[in-house]
């Protein structure tokens, strides 16, 4: 029984390392560059538009499958939260016996009580992140309201690791900046993913047998 009960251990602590790294892991088509869709026939040139006619006001503005778009970010969060209770409840009765008959061999400190009870409670959380810089994406897809599916990444190798910034989302044609450009901000379901690989990540993180045993441990 006991050398089950070790396989069955080495066998969690095996799992714990592969779940860990299962749950970081994204598929790549999420941030996979688009390509072009190869354009179909034109339509025939009438007396006013031609087939290959683009709206003036329209510029160089991206809207096609594939167009590159540049994703400004300004990300930032603040969160606090504060929470703060108090009880408190006192109680005392004293009897004094007379002085003749049975009942005075009492003292009055024999039948005497009291009781009190007192709580306090205080807790406090807070939260901030930033992020900022660029990211140029590719257009996915284009739906039907005029909105289109953004997505792209950004890797830097480094001299002590790789650092990946991946994003994706939707996006209005009216957000996009003259220079093709729109802030995160505007970017609707937005899926951004800022991670690191190399000696600076892992020395930042837990071992995974002290991961485990931050999990399993009741206190």
């Amino acid at each position: 029984m006991p050398h089950r009960l070790s396989n069955a251990v080495l066998l969690v602590l095996a799992l714990v390392p592969a779940s860990a790294l299962a749950k970081d892991k994204q598929p790549p088509e999420i941030f996979a560059p688009t390509a072009p869709v190869f354009p179909g026939p034109l339509p025939g040139n009438g007396s006013i538009f031609q087939g290959s006619y683009v709206a003036l006001t329209s510029g160089g503005r991206a809207g096609q499958v594939g167009d590159i778009v540049t994703i400004q970010l300004v990300e930032r969060t603040a969160a606090t939260k504060s929470n703060a209770a108090g009880t408190q409840r006192d109680g005392n009765i004293s009897l004094t016996p007379p002085t003749t008959g049975p009942l005075s061999l009492f003292n009055p400190s024999d039948i005497a009580m009291g009781g009190g009870q007192q709580f306090k409670g205080k807790g406090d959380a807070s939260q901030s992140n930033a992020l900022s810089g660029e990211v140029s994406v590719t257009i996915a897809a284009i739906y039907p309201n005029g909105t289109m599916l953004v997505r792209g990444e950004k890797l830097l190798t480094l001299n002590r690791g790789d650092e990946r910034v991946q994003i994706s989302g939707i996006i209005r044609a009216i957000d996009i900046s003259p220079d093709n450009r729109v802030l995160s901000t505007r970017v609707a379901d937005a899926n951004i993913r800022y991670v690191g690989k190399g000696e600076i990540a892992r020395a930042s993180k837990q071992g995974w047998l002290q991961r485990f045993f931050s999990i399993i441990s009741p206190f």
